[in-house]
C-alpha cells in the first residue's frame, strides 16, 4: 500500500528529462567537501545502493554525497553545471539511505552563465577525503554564486527511509539555467539530486540549412506520454551526442504483454501478427521537417521489439496539454500521418532510414513511436532541418 501510495505523490514533472545527470552531460565543478562521499555521486542515472560492509579508509561508504562533520563556521555546498542548459521545472532530492546521517535543510540556486564564465569546468579527479582547496575557493568566488537566483528557498529534508527519501520541490520559473548550487545546512549526505526540465537552445544560432537531431534533449526533445515504461523511461533514447547506450537500462523498455498470442504466426513480409503494441510520444525541441531516422537496439539482444513505425503531426500547445489529458489515445481529433511505415527490427542493432523510407516532408511537432508487440529501444534520433509552423497551425 505504500508504494501504491508513494507512486500516487510522485509529480508530473518527474517525467521530463533530468538535465543535470551525468548521462545527460551533467557535471560537478565544485563542492566545499567530499569527506566520506563525492558529490559527483549526485548525478548517477542509476538507483542508489547501499553496501552493509563497504568502508573507505575515510569512513562508511555511501553512494552519495557525503560532507564531513562540521567543525567549523558555515554551511557545504557545490555547484553543478548542467549538461542540459534548459528550463527547470522541478527538483527530487533523493536521501536514500541516509538515515542518521542525512542533510537537514537544503536550498538550490541557479543561474545561466556565459560561456567565457565557465571558468572551473575542470576534471576534479577522486576526491574523496578531501575539501576545497584555498586555490579553488578563491576561483569560486569570480561565480558570485551567494547571489545567485533562489529557485527553492531553505527547506527541511526528510531521512532516507523507503517511504520518504524522496524530497519533490517544483519550480515555477520559465528562464534558461545553465548552472545550479545546491546549499546543504550545515552537513551530511545526499543520495541523488534531479533536475527535471526541457532543455533550451538558442534556433537564431542554428541555420536552416544544418541537419540537426530534433529529437535530442540537449536541443530540447521530451517525452509527453506513454503507454509503459516498466524497466526504463522513453525519455532515455534522446540521450545526447552520439554515444549509443551502456546497458539495457539506458532505454525504454516496455514488459511483455500479456494477451499475446499463445502461438505466434507471421505475415508475408516477416512481420509478427499480434494485436499489442506499446508507444510514445514526444515533443520536437523544434518544429522541423524529419529526414532521416536511427533506431538502436543496442543491448536488446532477446527482448527487443518484432517492429516499428513512426507517427507525426503538428499540434500547438494546447492541443497537446488536451492530449495528455486523454492520455493520447487515438481519437478524431489527432490527425496522426505516417513517417516511417512498419518496418522489421534487428537484435542489438543500428537500424537507418533515410528519405526514401519517409512517407511525409511536413513541418512536424510531436512524433509517436510505436513498437510492436512489446521490448527495448536504446536510442532514436531524428535528423532534420528547423522550421517554422504555418501560422494556422502555430499557437
Amino acid at each position: 500500500r505504500k508504494a501504491v501510495e508513494k507512486e500516487r505523490n510522485v509529480p508530473s514533472f518527474t517525467q521530463l528529462n533530468d538535465l543535470a545527470s551525468e548521462t545527460a552531460g551533467g557535471t560537478v565543478i565544485f563542492a566545499t567537501d567530499d569527506w566520506f562521499a563525492p558529490a559527483e555521486n549526485l548525478l548517477k542515472r542509476e538507483e542508489p545502493d547501499f553496501k552493509a560492509e563497504a568502508f573507505t579508509e575515510f569512513g562508511k561508504w555511501m553512494d552519495g554525497w557525503e560532507t564531513r562533520r562540521k567543525r567549523i563556521p558555515g554551511h557545504d555546498w557545490c555547484i553543478i553545471l548542467l549538461g542540459v542548459p534548459g528550463v527547470i521545472h522541478g527538483f527530487d532530492v533523493d536521501t536514500a539511505f541516509f538515515t542518521g546521517n542525512y542533510v537537514p535543510h537544503i536550498s538550490i540556486q541557479a543561474a545561466c552563465l556565459e560561456q567565457e564564465e565557465n571558468t572551473l569546468i575542470h576534471f576534479r579527479g577522486d576526491r574523496i577525503g578531501t575539501a576545497a582547496s584555498e586555490e579553488e575557493l578563491e576561483a569560486v568566488k569570480k561565480l558570485k554564486s551567494d547571489s545567485w537566483t533562489i529557485l527553492v528557498p531553505m527547506t527541511e529534508l526528510k531521512p532516507g527511509y523507503i517511504d520518504c527519501s524522496h524530497n519533490y520541490f517544483s519550480v515555477n520559473s520559465q528562464q534558461r539555467w545553465t548552472h545550479i548550487r545546491l546549499n546543504v545546512y550545515p552537513d551530511g549526505g545526499i543520495a541523488r539530486l534531479k533536475v527535471y526540465g526541457v532543455g533550451q537552445r538558442d534556433w537564431s544560432r542554428v541555420s536552416l540549412n544544418e541537419a540537426v537531431d530534433l529529437a535530442a534533449i540537449i536541443n530540447g526533445g521530451v517525452c509527453v506520454g506513454f503507454s509503459d515504461a516498466h524497466f526504463g523511461h522513453p525519455r532515455n533514447i534522446l540521450v545526447k551526442g552520439l554515444g549509443r547506450g551502456k546497458n539495457m537500462g539506458d532505454g525504454w523498455e516496455t514488459a511483455r504483454h500479456l494477451d499475446r498470442p499463445p502461438i505466434l504466426k507471421a505475415d508475408e513480409k516477416g512481420v509478427l501478427m499480434v494485436s499489442g503494441c506499446e508507444w510514445a510520444v514526444f515533443r520536437l525541441a523544434h518544429p522541423g521537417v524529419i529526414t532521416h531516422i536511427e533506431i538502436d537496439t543496442n543491448h536488446f539482444k532477446g527482448n527487443f521489439p518484432d517492429s516499428c513505425k513512426i507517427d507525426v503531426l503538428a499540434l500547438s500547445s494546447q492541443e497537446e496539454k488536451q492530449g495528455k489529458i486523454e492520455k493520447w489515445n487515438d481519437n478524431q481529433s489527432l490527425k496522426w500521418k505516417t513517417l516511417l511505415p512498419i518496418n522489421k527490427l534487428k537484435a542489438h542493432q543500428r537500424h537507418f532510414f533515410s528519405s526514401n523510407s519517409i512517407e511525409t516532408t511536413e513541418v512536424v511537432t510531436h512524433v509517436r513511436l510505436t513498437i510492436a508487440p512489446d521490448g527495448g529501444i536504446s536510442r532514436m534520433r531524428l535528423w532534420g532541418f528547423p522550421r517554422s509552423l504555418p501560422s494556422t497551425a502555430a499557437s
